[in-house]
Formats: C-alpha cells, sequence, structure tokens
C-alpha cells in the first residue's frame, strides 16, 4: 500500500509475523502483514473466518506478542517497548469493544463502565460520573443501576461500548460492535463511533463481518490467508456495494 506521512499516521504495521504452536501443529496467523490506520478514521478489516484479523488486532494493541517486523501507535513503537510499558501505554490510549461484552455480572452497569477510570487512579465518585455519561451517550442513561444479566445482548454491548469510550482513548479497537445488535440499535452505535473516528486525534478500527454498517468505513482492509490483500476507500451511500463475507 502508498506509504502515508507520518504525522498522518497513528498506526503503522510493517513486516509483522505471528504464528502459534510449533512443530507440525505450528500455524501462521500473520505473513508479513502491512497496515496503516491514519489520524481521524475509520478503518474496518474484513475477510473470511480464520485469515488473520483478530490477531492483527491483537498484536497491535499490545495484546499479543508478534514475532517479526515493527509497529508503531501514535508514534510509540510496540516492537521496542518492554511488556510493561506496553501495558501502561495501552491503559492510557486503547479501548476495546469485544463481541462477548466481557462485563463483570456481580457489578452495577454503572460499576462495569468505571472499571477503566479506577484502574487509572480516578477516584469512585469522579469515575461513577464519567460512566453515567458514557451509558447516557449510549442511551442506558436509565439502566445505571441495572446488572448485566437483566439486560438484552444487545444492551450488554452498549455498556461494553460505553466502558471502551469512558476514558477517552485515542483508540477505539471493536471485534464485531454490532454483531449482537439489532438494525436500529447497530446504525446508532455506528453513528457514535464514526463520530469518535472523526477527532483529528483518535481513530476507530473495527473487525467485522456485518455488511450493514460497511458504509461507515472510511477504507476497508480486505485480508486473506494472514495478509493484508488490498485497501480500499470506503463509500458512504449505504447503498453501495460492499465485500463479499464469510
Amino acid at each position: 500500500m502508498p506509504e502515508e506521512s507520518t504525522s498522518q499516521l497513528a498506526v503503522r504495521v510493517k513486516g509483522v509475523t505471528k504464528a502459534f504452536g510449533s512443530g507440525d501443529t505450528r500455524t501462521v496467523a500473520l505473513k508479513g502483514v502491512d497496515f496503516d490506520v491514519r489520524l481521524g478514521e475509520l478503518m474496518m478489516v474484513v475477510g473470511q473466518s480464520g485469515c488473520g484479523k483478530t490477531t492483527l488486532l491483537s498484536v497491535v494493541a499490545g495484546t499479543l506478542l508478534f514475532d517479526e517486523g515493527e509497529i508503531e501507535v501514535f508514534g510509540s513503537k510496540l516492537h521496542s517497548m518492554k511488556q510493561g510499558a506496553i501495558t501502561e501505554f495501552r491503559k492510557r490510549n486503547i479501548g476495546f469493544i469485544f463481541q462477548q461484552f466481557n462485563l463483570i455480572p456481580t457489578l452495577t452497569v454503572k460499576e462495569n463502565v468505571s472499571v477503566p477510570m479506577l484502574i487509572g487512579g480516578m477516584r469512585r465518585r469522579e469515575a461513577e460520573k464519567a460512566a453515567a455519561e458514557a451509558l447516557a451517550r449510549v442511551g442506558l442513561g436509565d439502566k445505571l443501576n441495572a446488572r448485566p444479566s437483566m439486560l438484552s445482548g444487545g444492551q450488554q454491548q452498549r455498556v461494553a461500548i460505553a466502558r471502551a469510550l469512558v476514558h477517552e482513548p485515542r483508540l477505539i479497537i471493536c471485534d464485531e460492535p454490532t454483531s449482537a445488535l439489532d438494525s436500529e440499535t447497530g446504525h446508532k452505535i455506528m453513528d457514535l463511533l464514526h463520530d469518535v473516528a472523526r477527532s483529528p486525534e483518535r481513530c476507530v478500527i473495527i473487525v467485522t463481518h456485518d455488511n450493514r454498517v460497511f458504509h461507515y468505513a472510511d477504507r476497508i482492509a480486505e485480508m486473506e490467508d494472514g495478509r493484508v490483500r488490498r485497501v480500499t476507500a470506503g463509500n458512504h451511500d449505504s447503498n453501495a456495494a460492499v465485500p463479499t463475507q464469510a
């Protein structure tokens, strides 16, 4: 793909490889991946199951070590940082939205969303105020004291999204954020993520098979067999053709 000015890039991945296992069980998940994400961009990563999409997100986030290559996120070189420094960088700069929600069942919705702020050292009262504001943004301002088991799957996903956004991270990484949502709620969430991505100091990366939301992408990276095969411009016409997914 064409080289970008480093001042425009939030994420730069160059020649990254990652394998799992050894000997006869060794599987190469990433095969010299080159990939970049610009500031102010919503990037979608698409491809068939097993092509390396989630592995790519994991190495960009620093939650998974890679074998070879270079990764820079907001100018920080993950490939030359120690694990403790990567963890601190991730806490300050990256928010995660998981397909499985990963909510703590014994905590209220407000308490779940407060967790990133408390980990960062914020006082509980301030953290819960920030959590309430984040929940209002995703339409759950009336569910602050509910527990996850009292919510629908779509509502739980919105709690997970509020938790990812509450500490105002510069990079939002999403794994199938709309898969559990009805069409109307999914579009509301994508509108929110699209607005987040518009900040000149932030960006959003989404792995998805949900062709209802492809038109929100600024660019779409298509992965196949452990590589980014091509990157195409997004099309904000909701009736536009989109890549075929498995």
